[in-house]
């Protein structure tokens, strides 16, 4: 049997999951997609894990797509295969990600980071779409999602010169969350995970769709999903214990109801 390309690990109502192909610095081929994306949905579905933290190794979190499988693909075979259906599986996990980010995200490395709900970085942290340097551009949503985090200059500028950001840089221009030492990425976006794992979780998931939304939908229709989102959480055990602590003056005991 071939060795995993994903490793889980829990941590409390934390699910770190860790890319694993170091000797390609965690080129993404489709096999690690899959594995990737059973791996994530499987976290989706577990009442145990709130909060999940997808890193890789100290030299990439992913370099990008496996150009050597990529290579000889033509293009029925993204069609028959269907290349992207991994990555559109990752999209609907309703539970946080956090991706904690040391050396290169690159290319699909990038836009897997940018499929994740926030990025903690590593002071030398590289990201870039550099596609248009081996004679294509970004296909897992690169153009899509940088446009919308950093704005369409910028991400016109990345991705038609193929250049790399620093982390610094990711995080001025709103890619990236928090920028903290190499060696202190992983504990700070499990730190983080921890937090945001103390909350409701249904208000947790149901806040990341309204968030989501506000990517997609005009504002009226933002504001129509916001309120029904609002109105559901009236109908949980955590909002009542949520407000019932609050008025006691305690901490609340969350269970996801």
């Amino acid at each position: 049997m071939s060795e995993p390309c994903v490793l889980v690990e829990r941590k409390g109502y934390v699910a770190l999951i860790r890319l694993h192909r170091p000797h390609v610095l965690n080129a993404l081929n489709q096999a690690l997609m899959k594995q990737l994306a059973d791996r994530m949905e499987e976290m989706d579905r577990d009442d145990e894990v709130r909060v999940i933290v997808l890193t890789g190794s100290d030299k990439a979190f992913a370099a990008g797509a496996d150009i050597q499988e990529l290579a000889g693909m033509g293009p029925t075979d993204f069609v028959t295969q269907p290349y992207f259906v991994d990555w559109e599986r990752i999209r609907r996990i309703s539970k946080p990600i956090i991706a904690a980010v040391k050396g290169y995200a690159l290319g699909g490395g990038n836009e897997l980071a940018m499929c994740c709900d926030m990025i903690v970085a590593g002071e030398t942290a590289k990201f870039g779409q550099p596609e248009i340097n081996i004679g294509v551009m970004p296909g897992a949503g690169g153009t899509q999602r940088l446009t919308k985090a950093i704005g369409k200059a910028k991400a016109m500028e990345l991705i038609l010169t193929g250049r790399m950001i620093t982390a610094e840089e990711g995080a001025e221009w709103g890619l990236v969350n928090r920028v903290v030492p190499d060696e202190h990425v992983e504990g700070e976006a499990l730190d983080l995970a921890q937090d945001i794992a103390k909350k409701p979780p249904v208000a947790v998931r149901l806040a990341k769709q309204a968030i989501n939304k506000a990517q997609e939908l005009t504002l009226e229709q933002g504001l129509q999903f916001e309120q029904h989102a609002f109105y559901l959480l009236f109908s949980s055990e955590d909002q009542r214990e949520g407000m019932q602590a609050f008025i006691e003056k305690r901490q609340p005991e969350f269970k996801g109801k």
